[in-house]
């Protein structure tokens, strides 16, 4: 059973960090022969990131909307998510060579990502009555209490 925290919770990370959010998008509903194998191609990268924390990921959120996936992840560095993207070795770019050669631009399925790069304290979330998500899943959760009552003082905490 998840464990709801009761209250206002927010989360703390030393340092700079990256927000990795990464999706598909179905454009062919009856293309299931395209777009299934993209969307299966995640749980093998993901399972290999969550073994592998010293690699630099540090957590991530999955969700489903209509017509397609959107993951939200969350990276110590840049270097660590591109070292992962381009690694011969690892799932995503075995993942990206079948992308390009079985859908490429046949507009079947849709791919798309946003990197944002969080410079140190240049953040504030909040979280009421909520499991441990999002930041706060990959990082410290905190209870908000005294200085970090208002999110102003949170993105100024550090």
């Amino acid at each position: 059973m998840t464990t709801i925290f009761n209250g206002r919770y927010t989360a703390q990370i030393d340092g700079p960090f990256v927000v990795f959010v990464i999706g598909m998008r179905v454009n062919q509903l009856w293309a299931v022969h395209k777009w299934w194998p993209v969307a299966a191609a995640m749980g093998p990268m993901l399972g290999t990131l969550y073994r592998n924390p010293q690699r630099g990921f540090l957590g991530g959120e999955t969700f489903l909307y209509w017509r397609g996936i959107c993951l939200i992840q969350y990276w110590r560095s840049f270097e660590a998510l591109e070292a992962f993207a381009r690694n011969p070795a690892d799932p995503h770019l075995i993942a990206w060579r079948r992308f390009n050669q079985r859908i490429g631009a046949d507009g079947s399925v849709g791919i798309w990502h946003e990197t944002y790069a969080v410079a140190a304290g240049r953040y504030e979330c909040v979280y009421g009555n909520m499991p441990r998500f999002g930041l706060a899943a990959a990082a410290v959760h905190t209870p908000i209490s005294g200085r970090l009552e208002r999110a102003r003082d949170r993105l100024d905490a550090d």
